[in-house]
């Protein structure tokens, strides 16, 4: 499952997401969303757990948590409707 994790601290790391998600179970990737230009995090990354209800878990205990000072939220990537209508026409 993809996670989004937002309104995170600037100075927050990839490591210290997988420490913070790692306690739920295992993590595939890690992806925090950085400026191009200046180099400093946007404030908001992805995680790839593959275990469904280990994800849900990690959703339901950390959304709203306090993660330095801030408050983020955690949930579930939507599927766009773009990728829906993909999956259901096939393309010749």
């Amino acid at each position: 499952m993809n996670i989004y994790v937002g309104q995170l601290p600037y100075n927050v790391s990839e490591t210290a997401l997988n420490e913070l998600f790692s306690e739920f179970g295992e993590i595939v990737s890690v992806n925090l969303i950085m400026d191009r230009y200046s180099g400093r995090s946007k404030g908001f990354g992805f995680i790839d757990m593959p275990n469904n209800s280990e994800a849900d878990t990690a959703i339901k205990a950390l959304n709203k948590s306090m993660l330095k000072g801030r408050e983020i939220k955690v949930n579930q990537v939507q599927q766009s409707r773009r990728d829906k209508r993909a999956k259901r026409r096939p393309r010749y």
